[in-house]
C-alpha cells in the first residue's frame, strides 16, 4: 500500500477530542473549537492616529480657535464650531462634529490658536470605527489555532473563556526484551530505550501530552496486557518495535489477542515501512519500527496527520513545498523514500540540505532536520539541484 492510500484510511478512522473551555491567558496553541463572531466593531469608536488636532475638515486651510484637549481613553463633550478645534493625543476619540486630524508638525499653533494651510477631506487622519473588526465578522473558525494573533482578537471581543478542543493524550508504549531505560547500568547486548524520549518530545512539540505508559518484553500477551491498560487513560498510542516479520515480533499478534481492528500493514516507504495501524474502541493504535529513525520517519507521514485530526485542528495535513537539493543524493530509490534534511531560503528559493547518512537505525541525523523531501518511486541517485516536494516537520 503506498503512503498517501494508507494515510487516507487512517484520516478515516479518527474523530475529533471533546471540548474544554480554558482561560485566555491559557489559551496559546489550543485549537478553537467553535467559531467567533465579532459583537461589536473594533475600534468601537473613530479615533485620531497620532498626536495632532482635530477639526472640521471644510474650515481649512485656515486658522482654528483651539478649545479643549482630549486624551485617550477622554470623552470630549462640547461639540466643535465652525473655525474651531480640539487638540487630540494618538487613540483618543474623535469629538462630535470634528472629521479629520492634522499632524502637530504640520501645523502652527499657540496655546490658543493652530494654523492649517493644507486642505483636508473629511476623513482624512481618521480610523473609523469598524476599521480593524466590524460587528457581525467571523474573525476566528473552529479548527484554527490561537496564536498571538487570535488571542488578541478573542481578547477585544471580550472572551476570557473560549472553547477549544481537549488537548489529546498520547500513550507511548516500547517493546523490546533488549531494552534499557536511562540511569540504569547497561549490561551487554542491551540499548538505551531512546523512542521513549524521541517521542515525547515530538508529540510535546505537536501539541499532545505524552504519557509514557512502559516497556513490554517481546510476547505477545506482555505487549497486549500494556497496549489495553494503556488504553484506558489515552486518546491514542505509539508502540514501538516488534512489527516485522522476526520470531520476536509479536506486535501484530498482540493486536490479535486484544480484539484490535488491522487498518494498514505495511507501507511502500523507506524508511519506516514496516508498521501497524489500527483501531481499538475508537482509539487509533500505531505500531511502529524499533528503529527511531524509521519510527520517526512514518510518525511525520502517517501518524502525525491523524493525531492532528484527533486534536480538531481543521488543515491537519501538511502543506506541500517544492524544494532544491543543495547536495546529491547517491542512493536509488524502488519504492518510494522519505528523507531528511534543513530547509533553509536562499536567492528566493527554497533550499534542502541533505546530510549524507539516511539509514533506518540513524537517528542523529534526524536532530536539527527540519523537512522531509519525498524521492517518487523508481527514481535514481538525484543530482544536486534535483527538485523534490516535501512538507515541513
Amino acid at each position: 500500500m503506498n503512503y498517501d492510500e494508507a494515510r487516507k484510511i487512517i484520516l478515516e478512522s479518527v474523530k475529533p477530542v471533546e471540548t474544554e473551555i480554558v482561560k485566555l491567558s491559557d489559551s496559546a496553541g489550543r485549537i478553537l473549537a467553535e467559531d467567533i463572531i465579532a459583537v461589536c466593531n473594533v475600534p468601537d469608536f473613530d479615533r485620531s492616529p497620532y498626536d495632532g488636532y482635530t477639526f472640521r475638515a471644510k474650515d481649512v486651510p485656515g486658522t482654528l480657535h483651539i478649545i479643549g484637549e482630549i486624551r485617550a481613553g477622554e470623552n470630549f463633550l462640547t461639540p466643535l464650531k465652525p473655525g474651531e478645534a480640539v487638540k487630540i493625543l494618538t487613540g483618543a476619540m474623535i469629538p462630535e462634529g470634528a472629521d479629520a486630524v492634522v499632524k502637530y508638525e504640520d501645523t502652527e499653533y499657540t496655546d490658543t490658536v493652530v494654523t492649517v494651510r493644507e486642505t483636508f477631506r473629511s476623513g482624512d487622519n481618521v480610523i473609523r470605527a469598524g476599521e480593524d473588526i466590524k460587528k457581525g465578522d467571523i474573525v476566528a473558525r473552529a479548527g484554527e489555532i490561537i496564536d498571538a494573533g487570535t488571542a488578541g482578537v478573542l481578547a477585544s471581543q471580550n472572551i476570557s473563556s473560549p472553547k477549544v478542543y481537549r488537548q489529546p493524550k498520547i500513550g507511548i508504549i516500547t517493546t523490546g526484551s533488549e531494552l534499557q531505560d536511562l540511569d540504569s547500568l547497561l549490561t551487554a547486548g542491551k540499548i538505551r530505550n531512546t523512542s521513549r524520549y524521541t517521542f515525547e518530545s515530538a508529540l510535546t512539540l505537536a501539541g499532545f501530552v505524552p504519557d509514557f505508559c512502559g516497556i513490554a518484553i517481546d510476547d505477545e500477551r506482555a505487549i497486549a496486557g500494556i497496549i489495553s491498560e494503556a488504553l484506558k487513560g489515552n486518546d491514542a498510542l505509539i508502540v514501538t518495535g516488534g512489527v516485522s516479520a522476526g520470531d520476536y515480533d509479536r506486535t501484530p499478534e498482540a493486536l490479535k489477542i486484544i480484539g484490535a481492528e488491522i487498518l494498514v500493514r505495511d507501507v511502500a516507504l523507506k524508511p519506516g515501512g514496516k508498521c501497524v495501524y489500527a483501531v481499538k474502541n475508537g482509539k487509533l493504535i500505531c505500531c511502529l519500527s524499533g528503529n527511531p529513525a524509521s519510527a520517526l520517519t512514518n510518525y511525520y507521514t502517517l501518524a502525525l496527520p491523524a493525531f492532528k485530526k484527533l486534536s480538531g485542528l481543521k488543515n491537519f495535513l501538511s502543506e506541500e513545498i517544492n524544494v532544491t537539493l543543495a547536495n546529491s543524493f547517491p542512493k536509488r530509490s524502488p519504492q518510494t523514500r522519505m528523507i531528511r534534511g534543513r530547509l533553509k531560503f536562499s536567492d528566493g528559493q527554497a533550499v534542502m540540505f541533505v546530510p549524507s547518512e539516511q539509514g533506518n537505525g540513524v537517528l542523529s541525523t534526524m536532530s536539527g532536520s527540519n523537512f522531509m523531501a519525498v524521492i517518487p518511486s523508481g527514481s535514481g541517485k538525484l543530482p544536486e539541484g534535483t527538485r523534490l516536494k516535501g512538507f515541513t516537520i
